[in-house]
């Protein structure tokens, strides 16, 4: 079994122990603290293939069961088979992008707040509304050059924003991938999305 699929079982077997949060407020998250707590601690996870670091920053089980319950069918399945799943595997592909050209350096979190959308309760098949925060671009230096990726979606649960999607969504295949890699800091969005 491979270290990817033993720490999304993992993961897996984990879910559900946190107590249910209390709802979203309806302010939009601070993108400051985007740029100051997520950016840099997703980087870490990232370079580090650390699986408990990025989770850290995942959007909470209990929040999401809450937010689609009587939406779709098997909530839990869907948030640890689907969502937790390809989180973990988008961990790796990042983690091997970082690490495969050398020491790298972050540097910074790009995030366009005009870009943020309420999605309402009763759209994107959820009945607790959130704040969407589309890609998000993460900055690091390697060999002297500035690359970026994208963080492909964030939402907000109690007033904090959480990687829903690290990767994009949908893709085109089931396997760890990595959104938008380029040189440079790249710009953040396109703007919609749930």
């Amino acid at each position: 079994m491979s270290s990817a699929r033993r720490a999304a079982l993992t993961v897996t077997l984990m879910l559900g122990l946190a107590p249910l949060a209390a709802a979203p407020v309806s302010a939009s998250p601070s993108s400051t603290a985007v740029s100051a707590r997520l950016g840099p601690v997703l980087f870490r996870a990232i370079e580090t293939n650390n699986v408990s670091l990025a989770r850290s920053l995942f959007f909470p089980g209990d929040a999401y069961r809450a937010m689609k319950t009587g939406m779709i069918a098997d909530p839990g399945s869907d948030y640890a088979h689907r969502l937790l799943a390809f989180y973990v595997l988008d961990l790796e592909a990042y983690h091997q992008l970082v690490t495969s050209g050398g020491p790298a350096r972050y540097l910074r979190t790009i995030i366009d707040p005009s870009l943020a959308t309420w999605i309402s309760p009763g759209v994107c098949e959820n009945r607790i509304g959130y704040w969407h925060e589309p890609p998000v671009r993460l900055v690091y230096s390697q060999n002297g050059r500035t690359r970026s990726f994208a963080i492909d979606s964030l939402i907000s649960w109690q007033n904090r924003y959480y990687v829903i999607h690290l990767g994009p969504n949908p893709r085109p295949s089931n396997v760890g991938t990595v959104d938008q890699p380029q040189r440079g800091p790249g710009i953040p969005g396109p703007a919609g999305g749930c």
